[in-house]
């Protein structure tokens, strides 16, 4: 019944083995137990014709009277055993659920995480590749898939093989034709739910793709109001959502016609084999082969048999599409890092930075950021890199957290290459505050004391006030427990630059990297904020990356990049005496914009 790709759950059922096998004899005594009434039954219907006829046979003479109390002592002896073995049987089935389902969900447990453990590890080239809904459905809808397969779907094919194999032979000792004609009905019905359940799937997953896309309009529309309105757009935007959700109606009209054919088609097959057993039993009663109570255990038998044959064509579909899940899954957790450390170094580091001809191309898009630079920001320095969009600063951030690895040449903190650093304990000693903010859905405390394993009260309220966000904080009615909702939506962009900002100054870092952090405040905020700093950055390595010519100017030392390469580099009054230079230009060209800004 396994796949190949499913072969990669076995470790997992392996490790729930008890519970794998608890189940499998849990499966085999409730349909054990599920067999034996219907021989009582058959025992039951006999005594009872047996019954009749002697009762008949002793008439007016007082043996009959002990015909029917023996007859009446019997028939309730056979009723209350088939009582208490289907009270039995619900206790089997109970623990038959406890232990294989339970596993299921165990694994379905256990697969989350560890998909979620192997996502944090993958680099952000991966993550440039995949959308967050790919990785979202594999680690839920893919993963709820192959549970079906580890639980539901073992369960039954467990049962259907159990049940064939000893309800079979009992139908063929008591009449092979009649088994045989009987039974020919079921395969077709296993065939026929095969095909009408993938049917079912299809539709189904067609009726989610078109709800994600009519909730993903609207959410767009909803966000984008402002420009919709602007743009006298509405009866565009309505015409459009009246397009998606008629085509989920249709799509939903449609699964629900193929589900109305489902249930009739079972009991169709179902009663066609019940009249066969009736119409070829009563024949052979009539002939003196079986008796009647043989007809009435058939039709428990043929009863019993249904469902596993039904189960049959669902659970093979269960199977197909636990596969097809498994196949992604594995996609995923085939996917290796490349951001090893080689020699597992773990020191307190002093933020001595070397870039010797450091070069470097992104793997996803083949795009070279940087060429060949080569520059070094000595322990306690203030280094910054100006310039304009797309030149390669952030990437340099981005090199130096080594959230990728340098293409050629190499990156070293205190004389040890960033490649034989521990991860945990480089990025531990690195406060990067990244351009694109990202605040988490949380309270403003926990947002700030994110990098931190023991909160510390005084540290987050200095770090805020080095920041210049802790008056903005305590105006807010609950302070720092204020709910920043979903990415920071409460705050204004200078105000989650801010508390990004305290996040990374809270570690009280060994290396302060600022990668354009201060583009979403005004001149007045930034002079306060970079007025702080001074203090912070004070014999502290401090990397500032910014495309403002005023964010850099107090840096100790000043890099010039333009398309990835080193063009100028010296301190700011060197730099503007440069009458040529790309910095100048720059610092003009920002001058000139200034008193505009200022007056709006």
């Amino acid at each position: 019944m396994p796949t190949r790709a499913l072969a990669a759950v076995n470790p997992h059922i392996y490790r729930y083995k008890w519970h794998f096998l608890g189940g499998v004899l849990f499966v085999i005594l409730s349909t054990l137990l599920t067999i034996f009434p219907a021989q009582l039954v058959r025992y039951a219907f006999d005594l009872v014709s047996e019954g009749i006829d002697l009762y008949k046979l002793y008439a007016g003479t007082q043996a009959q009277s002990g015909v029917y109390e023996l007859f009446g002592r019997n028939v309730l002896f056979y009723g209350v055993l088939i009582i208490l073995l289907a009270l039995l049987r619900g206790i089997f089935l109970f623990f038959m659920r406890q232990t294989l389902i339970v596993m299921s969900r165990l694994i379905e447990n256990d697969q989350k995480n560890q998909i979620y453990k192997h996502y944090q590890s993958l680099p952000l080239s991966f993550y440039r590749r995949h959308s967050t809904g790919d990785l979202m459905s594999r680690i839920s809808e893919d993963v709820g898939r192959v549970r079906m397969y580890l639980g539901p779907a073992i369960m039954y094919f467990l049962q259907l093989v159990l049940m064939f194999v000893l309800v079979l032979p009992l139908m063929l000792v008591v009449n092979v034709k009649l088994t045989l004609l009987t039974l020919l009905p079921l395969p077709i019905l296993s065939v026929s739910i095969f095909y009408v359940n993938n049917l079912i799937e299809r539709k189904s997953d067609e009726i989610q793709k078109a709800l994600a896309a009519m909730t993903t309009f609207t959410q767009e529309a909803f966000s984008g109001i402002r420009v919709l309105k602007s743009f006298v757009r509405q009866q565009d935007s309505a015409q459009r959502f009246e397009a998606a959700s008629d085509e989920y109606k249709d799509k939903s009209l449609s699964l629900n016609f193929v589900n109305s054919l489902f249930f009739p088609l079972i009991l169709f097959l179902i009663g066609l084999s019940t009249i066969t057993t009736v119409w070829i039993g009563g024949q052979e009663v009539i002939r003196g082969t079986i008796t009647t109570g043989s007809i009435a255990e058939f039709i428990i038998y043929v009863n019993l048999l249904t469902w596993p044959v039904t189960a049959l064509g669902w659970t093979s579909s269960l199977v197909q599409r636990a596969e097809a899940s498994q196949a992604r899954i594995n996609e995923f957790l085939d996917e290796k890092t490349d951001i090893v450390s080689r020699q597992n170094v773990e020191r307190v580091i002093e933020g001595d930075i070397v870039f010797d001809n450091v070069t470097f191309t992104y793997p996803d898009t083949g795009i070279q950021a940087l060429r060949d630079v080569s520059f070094r920001v000595r322990p306690g320095q203030t280094l910054a890199v100006i310039g304009n969009t797309g030149s390669g600063k952030s990437t340099i951030a981005a090199l130096l957290c080594r959230l990728y690895d340098v293409t050629s040449g190499a990156i070293s903190v205190d004389g040890v290459d960033v490649r034989d650093y521990a991860l945990t304990s480089l990025r531990e000693q690195i406060g990067y505050v990244p351009q694109d903010v990202f605040l988490f859905s949380d309270t403003i405390r926990q947002n700030i004391n994110f990098g931190l394993d023991q909160p510390d009260e005084a540290r987050m309220a200095q770090a805020a006030r080095d920041a210049d966000v802790y008056d903005n904080i305590e105006r807010f009615p609950e302070g720092f427990d204020t709910k920043v909702g979903e990415r920071g939506i409460t705050l204004s962009g200078g105000q989650k630059q801010r508390v990004s900002m305290a996040r990374a100054l809270v570690k009280e870092p060994k290396i302060l990297i600022l990668d354009d952090s201060l583009s979403a405040v005004d001149t007045k905020t930034e002079n306060a904020i970079l007025g702080a700093l001074q203090r912070v950055m004070l014999n502290r390595t401090s990397l500032i990356i910014s495309h403002r010519v005023s964010s850099v100017k107090l840096a100790d030392e000043i890099l010039v990049l333009d398309d990835g390469q080193i063009v100028q580099h010296g301190t700011h009054a060197a730099l503007l005496a440069d009458q040529n230079g790309l910095y100048r230009a720059l610092y003009e060209r920002q001058l000139q914009a200034e008193p505009v800004i200022n007056e709006q």
